[in-house]
């Protein structure tokens, strides 16, 4: 049986600030928690319907209790929040991007969904870390981590200041922007950082001062009425395919 108590405290981990001020997070179902305890994330506490060995056995009516899906998925499990590097400043070498490889950079993108999906769609195309904006979802939050389906366990997630991190990384900085060039004529390196920016604004006006290379994703729509941008989700899956397409050539 679960206490009052514990039932508190999951369902306190809704919010950014009880999650920080206890320094854990909510996974769900089977996948999600399997490949985070694989990972090496540090478990608080397990909750299952079914026996397993490292659970405590609740009932499929505890779980619906506990949980944020709609349809529950058999194990509910905390995490410990892992420590990252706080303070580019002093510390920058913690998070500048490796010189061979391509990461991404988050700019506002607010929508937990849209945040989990580009973590999972990282992690599909090899990209092993992801640096956020301040203001952009956070990953802990249970939508994100659900969105991810396990693939939080695979990905780099830094939360830092994006224009110390462009004043310290010697890397190139490409932006998908409604002004920039098609990406399918354009010449792409194998490194470099990929900024995606805010689902109604885009790219904020002092991150695209740091861009030194401005992306446009044609649209081939030949009427006079079509979509006026991409969900930010789906044009990072098509940049990153772009990108990992001529790496491969």
């Amino acid at each position: 049986m679960i206490s009052k108590n514990q039932i508190k405290l999951i369902r306190s981990l809704e919010l950014k600030k009880n999650r920080r001020h206890e320094n854990l997070f909510v996974a769900e179902g089977p996948k999600v928690v399997g490949d985070l305890l694989q990972a090496g994330f540090l478990p608080h506490s397990v909750f299952s319907t079914t026996e397993r060995p490292d659970a405590q056995l609740i009932t499929e009516e505890e779980l619906r209790r506990i949980s944020f899906l709609q349809h529950p998925q058999e194990v509910l499990a905390l995490f410990q929040i892992p420590a990252q590097p706080s303070d580019i400043l002093h510390h920058p070498s913690d998070i500048i991007p490796h010189p061979s490889s391509l990461s991404l950079a988050l700019d506002g993108v607010q929508d937990p969904g849209n945040v989990g999906t580009i973590i999972r769609i990282a992690d599909w195309f090899g990209i092993d870390t992801i640096y956020c904006s301040p203001d952009t979802a956070d990953v802990y939050n249970p939508k994100v981590v659900q969105a991810t389906m396990g693939s939080l366990a695979h990905v780099h997630i830094i939360y830092c200041d994006l224009l110390e991190l462009f004043a310290h990384c010697q890397c190139s900085v490409y932006g998908t922007l409604l002004d920039g060039k098609n990406i399918y004529e354009q010449s792409l390196t194998a490194d470099g950082i990929i900024v995606m920016g805010n689902e109604g604004n885009g790219i904020s006006e002092a991150v695209r001062e740091k861009i030194t290379h401005r992306l446009l994703i044609p649209n081939y729509h030949t009427g006079d009425h079509t979509a006026e941008s991409l969900n930010v989700a789906i044009a990072t899956a098509i940049t990153c395919a772009e990108f990992k397409r001529r790496a491969a050539l």
